[in-house]
């Protein structure tokens, strides 16, 4: 199972605990967590479900390639870690 965690900065809006899920991709990992926390797509996903552009979201220590689909694959030892980007300078 494909382990999630979810950065403090999110939290502060939408409790979601570190979890397992199953899923073999990052939609389906993502799908998985918006099942049980429904108001948490908003801040993730923007109004064509793709990733927001102010997250960073990393599998595995690597940038995700697809923020459209959200089609980059997950094995069963997947870390995928959301978090909120910085800007600025």
């Amino acid at each position: 199972m494909a382990y999630l965690f979810f950065a403090a900065s999110i939290q502060r809006h939408i409790p979601t605990p570190e979890r397992d899920v199953d899923a073999r991709t990052l939609g389906e990992a993502l799908d998985a967590v918006f099942a049980e926390q429904p108001r948490l797509r908003g801040y993730i996903l923007d109004d064509q479900s793709a990733l927001r552009k102010h997250l960073a979201v990393f599998i595995d220590g690597q940038p995700v390639r697809d923020r459209q689909r959200l089609t980059d694959p997950l094995d069963k030892a997947s870390r995928v870690y959301v978090i909120q980007a910085l800007t600025g300078g």
